[in-house]
């Protein structure tokens, strides 16, 4: 049986606190970088992204700067 990783969710706070910028910053993101991952609706009212999204597009990002 295949073992379940529990996912972690980040609110808008979260990701401002981690990127250091406003907590409405995420949601221009999503206006503004089609590679911005989108955000999950968990319940009314609750949207969170997934932090492995995240992680990943971090990953990505940083792979396009070396690039550059």
């Amino acid at each position: 049986m295949a073992a379940h990783i529990a996912e972690t969710y980040l609110s808008d706070r979260h990701l401002a606190a981690r990127y250091q910028v406003h907590h409405l910053t995420p949601r221009r993101w999503l206006k503004t970088d089609d590679s911005f991952p989108k955000p999950v609706r968990l319940t009314p009212g609750c949207t969170r992204w997934r932090l492995s999204e995240i992680e990943a597009w971090e990953q990505s990002k940083a792979r396009q700067s070396a690039a550059a």
